[in-house]
């Protein structure tokens, strides 16, 4: 009796085991066949989930952009993952060499198409907002400059002025779509602190006199062309500052259009503006770029000398002199040859 009972219990195990592997390998094949990939990766999908957007509807647009085999074998794949609730919304990058189980993954697991975008060094908020605005990540500049004039944002980081200009660090990002115009400032200048803590004479500073060395170095990063010229510029301005010459600052009176001129003329040095500071004693009201690193070294470690003027020359060096006669001897030279 005892033999029979575990001759039965051996073929009931037997039995258990085939179909539990019969039961593995068609799932595995209906896996394939119903949620293989369709294609092998040639073709893309912009996948849009909006927020409270249901299960359905997404998968309904992944089977009518040809991203699916099955959307009935979708639906069973959420439903038997209990994935409904965890769909996460966003913009995502879907190709056809994805399988179903790969897509879900993606889409519950929030990995969102980034977006990039490089600002320049020397660009200022205006522009910002316009590379954002291209980029549609903010709706316009206003929008942006206005998330970047918030007075949170401002006394977060103890910023003594009433918008971000100058510490919003020029360099390349990624963020999502539809991320926050606040939030990407915010990012900026958490990026700017932490290039500042890599400059040691900026250790303990205040946040007062941080801003004159940002104003400073916004100057020279709209003047300078050449990187190893930038400490020299820093000083001459320092050193007319000490004699109290008008800075005479091209940048200042650029910084009132709402795009740089190609050219300055003389009816623009007369503009009356306080960041006009070709009439105007001392620094501007604030910064006038978001200058980049090479620009904040040169405004923390100015190479002081007697040099009180410069010039730009055609091959983009300055040519910098010490007295008015000698400036005057160099514009004839370089400069005054080229309107002839």
């Amino acid at each position: 009796m005892k033999l029979n009972q575990k001759k039965t219990l051996i073929i009931l195990l037997a039995f258990i085991s085939i179909v539990s592997l019969v039961s593995i390998i068609s799932f595995f094949v209906i896996d394939e066949m119903k949620g293989g990939a369709v294609g092998d990766g040639q073709n893309n999908f912009e996948l849009i989930i909006d927020p409270g957007e249901p299960s359905s509807t997404v998968v309904k647009e992944l089977a009518a952009a040809g991203m699916i085999k099955s959307s009935v074998y979708f639906n069973y794949l959420i439903k038997f993952t209990r994935s409904g609730n965890k769909i996460k919304q966003g913009v995502y990058d879907i190709n056809d060499g994805m399988s179903s189980r790969k897509i879900l993954d993606v889409i519950i697991s929030g990995k969102v198409k980034l977006v990039s975008f490089t600002v320049p060094e020397g660009y200022n908020n205006r522009q910002i907002g316009d590379l954002l605005t291209a980029k549609k990540l903010t709706p316009s500049r206003e929008a942006f400059l206005s998330a970047a004039s918030n007075k949170a944002l401002l006394e977060k980081y103890k910023i003594p002025a009433s918008t971000t200009e100058g510490y919003l660090f020029p360099e390349t990002y990624s963020v999502p779509l539809n991320f926050p115009a606040d939030r990407i400032a915010d990012m900026m200048i958490k990026r700017f602190y932490k290039k500042l803590a890599t400059i040691p004479e900026a250790k303990g500073i205040t946040p007062k006199d941080l801003h004159a060395k940002i104003v400073l170095a916004s100057i020279v990063e709209r003047e300078a062309v050449r990187k190893e010229e930038r400490p020299l510029m820093a000083g001459v301005f320092l050193t007319r500052i000490e004699k109290n010459i008008n800075l005479e600052s091209c940048a200042t009176v650029q910084y009132l259009f709402d795009k740089p001129k190609k050219r300055l003329f003389e009816t623009d040095l007369k503009i009356e503006s306080p960041y006009n500071t070709y009439i105007n004693g001392g620094w501007p009201p604030g910064p006038i770029s978001n200058p980049g690193l090479p620009a904040l070294l040169a405004a923390f470690k100015p190479e002081k000398s007697d040099k009180l003027f410069f010039l730009l020359k055609p091959d983009g060096s300055h040519y910098f002199s010490a007295t008015f006669k000698e400036h005057l001897e160099a514009k004839k030279q370089f400069i005054d040859v080229l309107y002839k």
